[in-house]
C-alpha cells in the first residue's frame, strides 16, 4: 500500500508538471516577474528580522547584514531542492561564522525566534482555511495523492512511533552532552534575548516579519493571477494554508507533491483542473528556481563559495576544528 501511495503521488505530480508545460504560453509573465520580485523582497524582510534577533543576542559584535541576508537566501534556495530542510544546516554554519564569538546553540535559538511569528499568523490562516469548506480535514489527508500526508494519515501508530523515537533520541543526546549542559542553556538563552524585551521584539522582529508576510501575500496574489487561477484575499489565504500544512512534513524539497495534492483539492471549483495543476507546479518551479539562483549568487558574491558542496565541506572542517579546540581546552 505504501508503494502504491508513492506511485500515485508521483503520477499526480508529473501530470501536474505536464499541465504546467502545456499551459506555459498562457502564463502572464508580467505578474510572474512581479510575484518573484515580491517573494525575494519577502525573504529579505525575513532575513532582516533574523538579523535584528542576532543583534539583540550579540549587541557588541559587528554583524554585517549582507552576510545574514546571503545565508538566509542561500538556505532557502537549497531547501527548495533538497528534502528535510537541509539548507538550515548551511544557514547555521554561514551565520555562525559571520558573527564573531557566537556559538551554534545561540545562533540556532535565534532561528527559533522566527517561529513565534509563524505560529501567531499560521494558526489564524489555518483556521480560516479549514472553515472555507474546500480544505481537506486532517482525517481526509489519507485520500490525497501525496505520499507524505497520506502515509502518515493512514498509519497514525507509525507517526506516533516516529515522534517517540525522536523524543528519545533528543533525551539521549541531552544526556551525552550533560557535561556541557550549563554552557548550552546559557547560549540558548542568549539567542532568545530579544524575546525578553517585548517592545524590542515587536518592533524589530514581529513587525518586520509581518511586513514580509504582506509581501509574501502579494507575491502569491500575483502568482495566482499569472497562472489564471485568480488572485483574491480568500485564494491567497488558502494557498498560505496549504504552505503551512506542507511545512509540517518537509520530506520532499519545498513540500513538492503535498502542495500539488492540496492545491488541486482546494481550487477544484475555482478553475479547471489543468489550470490548477499548472499553477500548483508553476509557482513552485518559479519560487525554487529564482530562490536557488539568488541563493547561489549570494554564496558566490557574499561568501566566496562556488557551490553548496563547498559550503558543506567548509562546515564539516569548521566543526572538526571546534571539536579539536574543545578537547584541548575543555569547558569548566
Amino acid at each position: 500500500m505504501a508503494l502504491a501511495s508513492i506511485l500515485d503521488g508521483a503520477d499526480s505530480f508529473f501530470d501536474a508538471v505536464q499541465s504546467f508545460f502545456d499551459s506555459l504560453a498562457r502564463v502572464d509573465f508580467v505578474f510572474l516577474a512581479l510575484g518573484m520580485a515580491l517573494f525575494i523582497a519577502y525573504l529579505s524582510m525575513r532575513a532582516r528580522a533574523l538579523y535584528n534577533a542576532l543583534r539583540a543576542a550579540y549587541p557588541d559584535e559587528p554583524i554585517p547584514f549582507r552576510r545574514v541576508w546571503g545565508a538566509f537566501i542561500a538556505a532557502y534556495g537549497f531547501n527548495n531542492v533538497v528534502p528535510a530542510r537541509g539548507g538550515d544546516v548551511i544557514k547555521l554554519f554561514l551565520i555562525k561564522t559571520s558573527v564573531p564569538d557566537s556559538t551554534y546553540p545561540a545562533v540556532a535559538a535565534t532561528f527559533m525566534v522566527e517561529g513565534v511569528f509563524d505560529v501567531t499568523i499560521g494558526i489564524p490562516v489555518l483556521l480560516f482555511a479549514f472553515t472555507q469548506g474546500v480544505f481537506p480535514k486532517p482525517p481526509d489527508f489519507s485520500q490525497l495523492n501525496a505520499f507524505d500526508l497520506s502515509f502518515f494519515a493512514r498509519n497514525p501508530q507509525f507517526l506516533l512511533f516516529c515522534i517517540t523515537t525522536l523524543a528519545i533520541a533528543l533525551l539521549v543526546l541531552f544526556a551525552v552532552l550533560s557535561r556541557r549542559v550549563v554552557a548550552f542553556w546559557h547560549d540558548v538563552r542568549q539567542g532568545f534575548t530579544v524575546l525578553r524585551d517585548r517592545r524590542l521584539y515587536i518592533r524589530t522582529v514581529w513587525l518586520v516579519q509581518f511586513g514580509g508576510w504582506l509581501l509574501r501575500f502579494s507575491a502569491f496574489w500575483c502568482l495566482l493571477e499569472a497562472f489564471g487561477v485568480g488572485g483574491s484575499v480568500r485564494n491567497v489565504l488558502l494557498v498560505l494554508g496549504v504552505n503551512a500544512v506542507a511545512a509540517v512534513v518537509p520530506f520532499t524539497p519545498g513540500g513538492a507533491g503535498v502542495q500539488q495534492a492540496l492545491l488541486v483539492t482546494v481550487f477544484a471549483t475555482q478553475a479547471s483542473s489543468s489550470t490548477v495543476a499548472a499553477y500548483s507546479v508553476g509557482q513552485q518551479i518559479a519560487i525554487a528556481s529564482v530562490s536557488l539562483a539568488v541563493g547561489f549568487a549570494a554564496l558566490f558574491f557574499v561568501f566566496g563559495f562556488r557551490s553548496f558542496k563547498d559550503v558543506r565541506t567548509a562546515g564539516r572542517e569548521h566543526r572538526r576544528q571546534e571539536k579539536a579546540a574543545a578537547v584541548t581546552d575543555p569547558p569548566v
